[in-house]
């Protein structure tokens, strides 16, 4: 993975610089990340660590959390322990991805406490532990691993830390040229077996810093050996991490994959970005990342619910099309019965046809009719009366039909829109709307009362003028956002015909820079997000209304006008935005 020894050196390098600082609170936003809000040198920072399975990593933030109602067990555990404590030492083990953070409090008597939190960034085994230095006994891990899980580490309280097992590896700050050339010399020189070499004999080196530690060996001109040319290039690279001479980067390599390293890369294909910490590029990598495979795991029940619902009504609209044009020809049905009313001493029983002539044609053509050779000709007659009858009372019925099964995939499709940028608590209150309307149980157990809290999560961006612009994420976002929060006055834009977020500028007064940034808000939350030039309409509040009976986040409105946008990803991002509940 990226995130190898190096990086974690360079982390632990830049967290010196909140030893001393005081953890003011503690949240734990999701299952497996924590996030330290710390006062150190005169100012307030964030600090995530995360042992996310797919993205593990410790970085400091400025992105918000929106944090659960109730804290978690382990949560309460770490305020318990460590908030209001004092940082005292943040070290790294080795070359390992494992850091340590002692954490210096006062108990409940006011006697002085420590405790350590281990962070183990080590893929789908990483786990943030809290630990009594003195006795070795750890108090919780954010995972648990059980007995029946691993016979060989337990993490669970009670039971005695036991470090990740020993990988006997060389650690590649303390290896001597002569070991390194002896074993060097052992390896098969091919070069993907130098690249296995490097990583499986020295700590802490991803396949990432050994392809770069060879492609700087082989253009390396100032000695003709091979061996003295990988010595030099590697004793180079790990006296700068040695020395802490970090220069982050990031971008793609000859596989178009995005890549980042807390070291120069010479792989980097085109253009790079450098960063001057490496919380930034680490917060600039993962990005989205984590929370969208949070959330990926989280929604796949719904989206499966949600495009199967959508499936059913596709096929229900086709059966309806298909109804439609039969009904059409309800007017044929009574021709037929008029005709053979008319003649019915030409017609016996047990034909299975009649041709006659047709006096409803302007040209008296004769027209063959179909007939049920087991019924007599007066019932013939009447069967095509009541066929005429009753696609003729169906059609008023198949088009009620029509638009509530075309409502019900605009809905599904707004739904569907809407999981695309949804957040974990934007989540619950999509699943909330479809238990309200009836398309899912309420998983909540009988007996147990769910919290009332009619004031759904806020999306709040604020525009480069200083001006709030509220952004709706789901159903009952939208409808707070626009009927309950808004002001008669305020403006609301919405992409025009394309399901997408209700944006809200919250002034009577602004330039053409906020509302240029909330209609990029429009179009970028929205079904059109790829899409350039994407019409987003502006009007103000009092045009906007909800019909009677209409599905949530619905509305219609007048007195707009329209703007085309394409969606800018880099300007959203960089407009401040918080969360909170209502």
């Amino acid at each position: 993975m990226a995130l190898d020894g190096i990086v974690t050196r360079a982390i632990v390098h830049e967290l010196q610089a909140i030893r001393g600082g005081r953890i003011n609170k503690i949240h734990q936003p999701n299952e497996r990340d924590i996030v330290l809000n710390l006062r150190a040198q005169g100012g307030s920072v964030k600090l995530l660590l995360s042992a996310n399975p797919t993205f593990p990593r410790v970085h400091f933030t400025e992105q918000s959390f929106l944090n659960p109602t109730e804290a978690p067990m382990f949560c309460m555990l770490l305020r318990k322990h460590c908030e209001g404590g004092i940082i005292e030492n943040i070290t790294q083990v080795g070359m390992e991805r494992i850091i340590h953070m002692d954490i210096r409090q006062r108990d409940e008597l006011g006697d002085i406490s420590l405790k350590r939190i281990i962070i183990e960034v080590m893929g789908r085994h990483s786990n943030i532990i809290l630990l009594d230095p003195e006795t070795g006994m750890m108090l919780d891990g954010i995972h648990h691993v059980t007995p029946s899980i691993s016979s060989y580490r337990v993490v669970m309280p009670g039971f005695q830390y036991t470090e990740p097992p020993v990988q006997n590896k060389l650690n590649p700050l303390e290896v001597e040229e002569a070991a390194f050339i002896s074993s060097y010399q052992a390896a098969l020189e091919t070069e993907e077996a130098l690249k296995r070499w490097l990583v499986n004999t020295f700590t802490g080196l991803s396949p990432l810093i050994a392809e770069e530690i060879l492609i700087r060996a082989a253009n390396d001109e100032t000695s003709g050996d091979k061996d003295r040319r990988l010595w030099n290039t590697f004793s180079d690279m790990m006296d700068d991490v040695r020395n802490h001479r970090f220069q982050p980067v990031s971008g793609l390599n000859a596989q178009d994959k995005v890549i980042f390293s807390a070291i120069p890369l010479t792989l980097i294909q085109g253009e790079r970005k450098e960063y001057t910490t490496i919380s930034e590029c680490m917060e600039d990598f993962f990005g989205e990342k984590a929370e969208r495979d949070t959330v990926k795991q989280k929604v796949s029940d719904l989206l499966r619910f949600l495009q199967n619902e959508r499936s059913k009504n596709v096929k229900k609209l086709d059966h309806l099309h298909q109804d439609l044009a039969e009904a059409e020809d309800a007017d044929q049905f009574r021709i037929y019965g008029e005709l053979l009313f008319a003649s019915l001493h030409e017609v016996k029983k047990g034909d299975k046809e009649v041709t006659l002539t047709n006096f409803y044609d302007e040209e008296q053509r004769a027209i063959t009719i179909p007939l049920d050779p087991l019924l007599p000709p007066s019932d013939n007659a009447q069967r095509y009366f009541k066929k005429y009858n009753k696609y003729k009372n169906s059609l008023a019925v198949i088009d009620e039909q029509l638009e509530k099964t075309h409502e019900e995939i605009r809905y599904m499709d707004n739904l569907l829109q809407q999981l695309a940028h949804a957040s974990i608590n934007d989540i619950e209150e999509i699943r909330d709307e479809l238990v309200q309307q009836g398309y899912l149980r309420d998983r909540v157990k009988k007996g147990k009362k769910k919290k009332k809290n009619d004031r759904p999560t806020l999306h709040i961006y604020t525009s480069s003028e200083g001006i709030e612009l509220l952004v709706g994420k789901n159903n009952l976002q939208n409808e707070y956002v626009t009927n309950r929060l808004a002001g008669s006055n305020d403006t609301w834009l919405h992409t025009k015909d394309i399901p997408g977020s209700h944006v809200v500028i919250r002034a009577e007064k602004f330039g053409d820079a906020t509302l240029e940034e909330a209609a990029q808000l429009a179009a970028y939350f929205s079904q059109a997000k790829q899409s350039s030039s994407v019409p987003v309409d502006a009007t103000l509040i009092r045009h906007v209304r909800k019909p009677s009976g209409a599905k949530p986040g619905f509305v219609i409105y007048d007195h707009q006008r329209t703007l085309f946008i394409t969606p800018d990803e880099e300007l959203v991002k960089k407009l401040p935005n918080r969360i909170k509940n209502g």
